[in-house]
């Protein structure tokens, strides 16, 4: 009996502990059970109203209604779907056409008590006169009656004024920041707006021309607003906010208006927190010693590695420079001495068909070694540039092999191709030049270090590639040059150069191109008994609409590019226009924008736009700031500032709004054509 009045007794102390320790559940079950059904309920964000609500240098929404929505959320274990916007006017819209169910921050007004219920009001905030610094702080706002006043349209301060002060001569302007800077440029006299967002712009936003005159007797009260239609909703927002303490509300405003330090001689922990950071600083000093002690000894390793590699380097150039003279002069030679005996009268037509043929044949190996040298050129400084075409792979090797023939049958060798891939599938999209130049390369360089045997090609598809396979029987290649074949200037042995000729750029420029296409090149080779090399490439058929989709050259037409224009000038626009539609290799889709808020609306609509050509004094807004908006949006967007003002202070300040490039005005078209080749592919790849 007095076990079981124990058991009792410490089960209900165990349950009063759980629920002591538990939160508070402020929901009822039906309340929960809506929340559940519901699949998204929207919550309007306009993260351009700081400190309550703003993009932070994270580029994530911060804020003192941001932390305070979230600790909602907590309270009734629940996540709302956030809606961002950009604009104020499209946010208020959506309010009325009932697309948005919760505002996150909204003043509460006569006009929207009609349709919203108001929650939260803790965060007051005086709404204050913004002038320049030299204006006089004794002058009161009855003082400012007959100057021009900048504010936000759409903003309940704007309608407060407009409403109490209609004879007030009011500028509306798209956003608060928008307000200042024009008070800083002198367009208007004063801004009114609330104390705390008109203090933190003025800090952040580098304004310090500007400074707070006089308060206003109006006051910004941000609130939570929620459609008077949804009482189950309003109800739950109701029980949340009335469920934050007072305790909870000032630990936010403490985190984002100011908070109070304690002389660090006041901590009690101070000196304990003080000795474990001496004292682990002191470990970390003596480990870091010997840390440093074993990278000295390592990149001394890796310098000497680096060093011999130089050294190597430089040997095989010099080596490649060497050979350079007698690679071109050897055909020259050929082209000059056999061009002399072909004036002879005496010759017979054999011989001068056979002098006629060395020429030719000279030529061809003069144009070669220049080729190569120009074209491992191109690939080192980054210029060589892909052309996708359709390509038919079983015509292209057939050509090689027919052109190679005759080169193999004067060394006694044999050239067999075996293509396994169906003949419908051989149709592909690559760069041909390019995959032609590879195979070349690889065909002549077993050709040319084979005596004896053949030369085997395939080819066949293997999933999502296309395989082609180069086996010779030829010298092989020696285990430590295995790893250098691929590198330019690699074929370092003289004896080599002197028996078999070529520059070793063969293998070089085959690699490189191979990735250029996004393939790739391997081999296996045994000393005196051969080498095979395999070239693994995209396969990329074409496609049932081939035929609409290329020209009668077989090209690739140009893919179609989405461009919005922001000019408000309509001869400045139609220039723009005529000069990209006549752009040959590109075909554009023009938007047009005709002040910088409908740019920012486009970029937002439209996630097709590939580059903005952003004027930058317009209307509503300036390209500045546009810029500003549409990087925040989209960061990988490209824009180019095109603007009559084209000192380096305008360029300076047109970069560091955002903008990628900058064009003078008037436009020149030999200008804007390395621009378009820079941030927009002219083909698909």
């Amino acid at each position: 009996m007095q076990y079981k009045i124990t058991h009792t007794f410490l089960f209900i102390c165990l349950i009063i502990g759980i629920s002591s320790c538990s939160n508070h559940d402020i929901l009822n079950e039906t309340e929960k059970d809506w929340l559940q059904k519901q699949g998204s309920i929207n919550v309007a964000v306009y993260p351009y109203y700081p400190p309550y609500q703003f993009i932070n240098k994270k580029d994530s929404i911060d804020g003192i209604l941001v932390d305070h929505f979230s600790l909602i959320e907590n309270k009734i274990n629940y996540t709302f779907q956030k809606k961002y916007y950009t604009s104020w006017t499209k946010l208020l819209e959506d309010v009325k056409t009932k697309k948005i169910d919760i505002v996150l921050e909204m003043q509460e007004t006569v006009e929207r008590q009609k349709f919203l219920n108001f929650y939260t009001k803790s965060f007051e905030t005086p709404f204050v006169l913004v002038a320049k610094k030299e204006v006089d702080t004794s002058l009161k706002f009855k003082d400012f009656q007959n100057k021009q006043i900048a504010s936000p349209t759409g903003y309940s301060i704007d309608d407060y004024l407009k409403k109490n002060y209609p004879n007030l001569n009011i500028k509306n302007y798209p956003d608060d920041i928008a307000c200042l800077l024009s008070v800083q440029s002198g367009e208007s006299d004063a801004y009114i707006g609330g104390k705390a967002l008109a203090n933190y712009l003025i800090k952040t936003e580098g304004l310090d021309g500007l400074k707070v005159i006089t308060e206003i007797n109006h006051n910004y009260i941000p609130s939570i607003a929620v459609h008077k239609e949804n009482k189950v909703l309003n109800d739950i927002i109701a029980k949340a906010t009335s469920n934050i303490t007072n305790k909870e509300k000032q630990a936010i405003l403490d985190n984002w208006l100011f908070s109070t330090v304690k002389p660090f001689y006041k901590k009690p922990k101070f000196w304990v927190i003080s000795s474990i950071i001496f004292f682990t600083a002191l470990a970390s000093i003596i480990l870091i010693h010997f840390y440093l002690k074993f990278i000295i000894k390592q990149k001394t390793r890796e310098l000497q590695i680096a060093k011999d590699k130089a050294e190597e380097s430089n040997r095989i150039k010099t080596n490649f420079i060497q050979n350079i003279s007698h690679e071109i002069r050897t055909p020259m030679n050929g082209i000059m001495g056999f061009s002399e005996l072909l004036k002879s009268d005496s010759l017979t037509p054999e011989e001068r068909k056979e002098y006629t043929e060395i020429i030719i044949d000279s030529g061809k190996d003069l144009i070669t070694s220049v080729d190569d040298i120009l074209e491992i050129s191109l690939l080192e400084t980054k210029q060589s540039k892909l052309r996708f075409t359709e390509t038919n792979l079983n015509e292209l090797l057939l050509k090689l092999v027919s052109e190679y023939i005759h080169k193999a049958k004067e060394k006694n060798l044999t050239i067999h191709l075996e293509n396994e891939i169906p003949e419908e599938k051989n149709i592909i999209i690559t760069d041909k030049s390019k995959l032609y130049k590879i195979l070349n390369n690889l065909i002549d360089n077993g050709i040319k270090f084979t005596n004896a045997g053949s030369i085997t090609i395939f080819s066949y598809l293997v999933e999502d590639s296309i395989e082609i396979s180069l086996k010779d029987t030829g010298i092989g290649i020696k285990q430590k040059d295995q790893d250098i074949i691929f590198k330019s200037f690699s074929q370092s042995e003289k004896e080599i150069s002197k028996n078999f000729g070529g520059l070793g750029l063969g293998l070089a420029i085959a690699k490189q191109y191979t990735d250029l296409i996004g393939g790739k090149i391997s081999f296996v080779s045994k000393e005196n008994e051969g080498s095979a090399f395999l070239l693994k490439i995209p396969y990329t058929p074409m496609q049932n609409n081939a035929e609409s989709s290329t020209n009668k050259e077989g090209n690739i037409i140009p893919e179609k590019h989405v461009v919005l224009i922001a000019e408000d000038g309509e001869i400045n626009f139609l220039f723009l226009k005529t000069v990209l539609t006549k752009m040959i290799d590109f075909e554009f889709v023009i938007y047009r924008a005709k002040n910088g808020k409908e740019a920012v609306e486009i970029c937002e609509d439209n996630d097709k736009i590939d580059l903005v050509l952003m004027d930058i004094k317009m209307p509503v807004m300036d390209g500045y700031d546009a810029t500003k908006r549409i990087k925040k949006m989209r960061p990988d967007l490209p824009v180019v500032a095109q603007t009559a003002y084209s000192t380096e202070e305008d360029i300076e300040r047109a970069l560091a709004a955002g903008c990628d490039d900058f064009v003078a005005k008037p436009v020149d078209r030999k200008i804007l054509r390395p621009i378009l080749d820079k941030y927009i592919s002219i083909f698909r790849n």
